[in-house]
């Protein structure tokens, strides 16, 4: 499927953009409108090598689907790679641009595709096909933008998958 893409201008610098999307916990605050059962695959949160799992609300089922951060080249570019659908066969890419845009502006570029085969691309297409998922991402961006227009990001603390890592006591 795709690739789907969106973009958005923020009025925020580039770093503090660049430092919530690379933030796989604060994922949620943006995104928590069609993913759901949001959890990181390690403890690290940031950099290469963090990865989430996460459910698509999508219209006739809700694949599972994880994404890892394979690449930063701070603070431009954030490429991301996963696995998803059924028996997690199906391979998705997402990559985040951030150029400066005229005064204090970041334009933020999305772009999201996967690379089924015949049957999963089939069921692709009934359940969450590119025009859903493309305006799932945009309103996703809009709440982003929102959210660090406000100075309002609120990170709820997500759980790591199979449970937690740290020995009483230790935050």
């Amino acid at each position: 499927m795709g690739p789907i893409s969106a973009e958005i201008e923020v009025d925020a610098p580039r770093e503090q953009v660049f430092e919530l999307i690379g933030d796989l916990s604060a994922r949620p605050s943006f995104t928590d409108h069609f993913l759901s059962d949001f959890h990181l695959t390690r403890l690290e949160a940031t950099g290469v090598g963090a990865g989430a799992r996460f459910r698509v609300n999508a219209p006739l089922r809700s694949p599972w689907m994880d994404t890892t951060i394979v690449e930063l080249d701070e603070p431009f570019r954030i490429v991301e790679q996963g696995q998803g659908g059924r028996a997690n066969r199906i391979p998705n890419h997402t990559v985040w641009e951030l150029t400066t845009g005229v005064g204090s502006l970041t334009l933020v570029r999305f772009s999201h595709w996967t690379e089924p085969n015949h049957l999963d691309r089939a069921l692709e297409v009934l359940s969450a096909g590119s025009i859903w998922q493309e305006r799932r991402w945009r309103q996703a961006l809009r709440r982003l933008r929102d959210n660090l227009e406000a100075d309002r990001v609120e990170v709820n603390r997500i759980a790591v998958a199979g449970g937690n890592r740290y020995a009483t006591g230790i935050p």
